[in-house]
């Protein structure tokens, strides 16, 4: 467990957690020796026990240090310190391009394309040293206060990606920018994290992913299969010129991506160009869903020397028909001869071999709840052999050491002197639970329910409000580590009761641009007041009616106070106010801000 004040490796100072996932937690830092601010990310469950793996992770994460690009992340170091795998990191004052995405909705044109510029950059800045990332999406896109973005997640993506290591609640997150050949099992390349790129730039355009679905598998196939929803019907206003560079990005067939992410970013270069703009939709070259068992056919040439005048030709095709003629008769007769041949064998091997050497048959008895030893007397008796290894199998329903089956199974007609398997009881299975608090619940149901165990799924507001949850992370259940459990018992697992609810606008930061923008998404109604002060920018929210973290009902008002710069006569008359102050001791001058109000319904 880390705590605050903890120092790893005698270097790193432990000042807060700022994030948690499925394969690592994340906390801000302090390196006492090169006096800074550092992200240290720290390994956390089944991959810090995993030594494969913790291997492959720090070959991988130092592999990744040598990246040095202003849009990827900078690697500090690697390392491990009483069993705690880490990795330090420069730190980014931020928040990843999904939190910017649920707070906005879509992005602007010009916006998405600046992210896609900075984000081709730096991806083609990490081919070019053989690295692939594997996992791209925009929970591992840190995106600054100016607009700078930075790629993250290096080595942990590449080293889980080639382990047999299943992080289920990181699944569903990252199977939305899945590549086909990566869901078919295939193995990445260069042009997987193109796919994912594309998969970003729709989602950046329009605010939304372009395939749902109930679980993993269903998202997964539709990569495979579906054709990617036209951009351009979400959003008229997007030129064709951009819809084409998210088309050939997301191609199912990697031989119609870009060859590389240099080739995508210089493509977004020029997208806006006006001799681009209205250009015609993108056709690809090759087949999406290609199938290569066609064969070429050879063809037939008679003549070797010079080529046949028109003449010739009627004599040529005589000769090639007759060709073809005799060709026929032959295979006709080849085939004939085989079939007859097949015949035979099939009577020899189905009808002579068996009537001689035909045996009596028996029955199999019952030994079902019998001795092993009572039960090898009775099949014996029957002239049938019993193997020497018996195997065992849990039976709630069998007593210990008495048998439950045989095979062949009884009532079965066998020849004689068959070899018949016992297999016998060891007691009714039993075995412990685990602490599945972080993972994902279907993944954990299915895995139980497997066992015979009855799992029941609830949903349970968090102890920890500050914390981030997946909306499918198991946040308690109801018998601990270690209980033990027979098939039959009954489980809860609790997942978060997760409500969408009102930011804080003025803490962080928002404009009533921002404002405007979260309403339209949740279709609530905005009523904004401007007050005139010097305190805050103008524009900027100074509060708002509904409380931070209270739950959002669409079809509500939010009434919102935004700041206005006072007017030049305002402020002409208070600066008259302290002049008269200063020259009358017993006068008083009062200023009542002014307020201006307006109202937009947003559906």
């Amino acid at each position: 467990m880390i705590t605050k004040g903890q120092k790893i490796s005698d270097r790193y100072e432990i000042i807060r957690s700022i994030g948690e996932g499925g394969m690592a937690n994340v906390y801000l830092g302090y390196d006492t020796i090169l006096d800074r601010q550092v992200a240290i990310k720290v390994l956390r469950g089944d991959l810090s026990n995993d030594e494969k793996f913790v291997r492959r992770f720090q070959r991988e994460a130092l592999s990744a240090s040598s990246l040095a690009h202003p849009n990827i992340v900078e690697m500090y170091d690697v390392g491990e310190d009483d069993g705690i795998y880490y990795i330090v990191m420069e730190y980014i004052e931020g928040k990843t391009l999904k939190q910017l995405l649920k707070k906005r909705g879509s992005l602007t044109l010009s916006e998405a394309i600046d992210i896609m510029l900075q984000l081709t950059d730096g991806m083609a800045h990490a081919h070019d040293s053989y690295i692939i990332h594997r996992d791209l999406k925009p929970q591992n896109i840190m995106i600054k206060d100016d607009g700078q973005i930075k790629i993250t997640d290096f080595g942990i993506a590449m080293a889980l990606n080639s382990t047999q290591l299943t992080q289920t609640n990181s699944v569903m997150g990252s199977v939305h920018y899945l590549p086909p050949e990566q869901a078919s099992g295939k193995g990445s390349t260069i042009k997987s994290d193109i796919y994912s790129m594309g998969i970003i730039f729709y989602e950046l355009l329009t605010g939304s992913l372009p395939f749902k679905g109930e679980n993993a598998v269903e998202i997964a196939l539709k990569h495979m299969r579906e054709p990617l929803p036209n951009v351009r019907d979400d959003n008229p206003s997007i030129p064709q010129s951009v819809e084409n560079i998210i088309l050939r990005a997301t191609a199912k067939n990697p031989k119609n991506r870009y060859e590389d992410a240099k080739s995508m970013h210089d493509d977004l270069l020029t997208a806006l160009d006006d001799d681009r703009m209205n250009e015609e939709p993108l056709k690809y070259k090759y087949p999406e869903h290609e199938l290569d068992n066609t064969k070429k056919l050879k063809k037939i040439e008679d003549i070797e020397n010079g080529n046949p005048d028109d003449e010739d030709t009627e004599k040529i095709a005589e000769r090639i028909d007759d060709k073809e003629d005799r060709i026929n008769k032959r295979i006709i007769i080849i085939l004939s001869i085989i079939f007859v041949g097949i015949c035979l064998i099939l009577m020899t091997v189905f009808i002579i071999i068996p009537a001689l050497t035909r045996k009596p048959t028996v029955t199999v008895p019952d030994c079902e709840g019998l001795k092993v030893s009572a039960c090898e007397k009775k099949l014996q008796a029957k002239g049938l052999t019993v193997k020497t290894k018996i195997e065992t199998k849990a039976s709630s329903e069998i007593k210990k050491n008495k048998v439950i089956k045989t095979n062949p199974e009884a009532g079965r007609s066998v020849k004689k002197g068959t070899e018949v398997t016992i297999t016998k009881s060891s007691g009714e299975k039993t075995f412990k639970l685990k602490d599945y608090t972080g993972q994902n619940y279907i993944a954990v149901q299915t895995k139980l329910e497997a066992k015979g165990i009855v799992v029941t799924v609830e949903k349970k507001e968090p102890k920890d409000d500050s914390k981030e949850y997946d909306e499918q992370e198991i946040i308690g259940q109801s018998l601990s580590e270690g209980s033990v459990v027979k098939s039959g018992d009954s489980i809860t697992l609790y997942i978060p009761n997760i409500v969408e609810s009102f930011p804080d606008m003025n803490a962080e930061g928002w404009s009533v641009d921002d404002a405007e923008a979260f309403c339209s998404k949740y279709g609530l109604t905005i009523s904004t007041t401007y007050q005139e002060t010097t305190q805050y920018d103008e524009g900027k929210v100074i509060s708002q009616s509904r409380a931070a973290g209270s739950p959002i009902v669409k079809g509500t008002t939010l009434k919102i106070v935004a700041a206005k710069k006072p007017t030049e006569k305002k402020s002409e008359e208070q600066s008259t106010s302290t002049t008269t102050q200063s020259t009358q001791s017993t006068q008083t001058t009062t200023t009542t801000t002014d307020t201006t109000t307006t109202t937009t319904t947003t559906n």
